[in-house]
């Protein structure tokens, strides 16, 4: 399990990259590069990296559920994933 200060941060910088979002887009629009380089550095989208929502685990991430490849497992083997079964042949 991550340690809650990296899960912290990663809220942290999601918030920076909302707030800068229309300005960031507004100053590349222009072409003032000048001016977007004095922005804060984690209001860029890039410095963003996805975790798993229970456990803030950064690898292994499953971008259609939000989760790990561990929680993911655990949670279909235990049915609470709607949809997803266990294929078996």
């Amino acid at each position: 399990m991550a340690k809650e200060s990296m899960k912290a941060r990663e809220v942290k910088r999601q918030k920076l990259v909302d707030q800068y979002a229309e300005k960031r887009q507004a100053l590349k629009d222009a072409g003032d590069y000048e001016a977007l380089q004095k922005l804060p550095k984690n209001a860029s989208p890039v410095r963003l990296h996805n975790r798993c929502k229970l456990t803030g685990r950064p690898r292994g991430y499953m971008r259609q559920f939000g989760l790990s490849r561990v929680m993911f497992r655990e949670m279909a083997n235990k049915g609470l994933i709607p949809g997803v079964k266990k294929a078996s042949w």
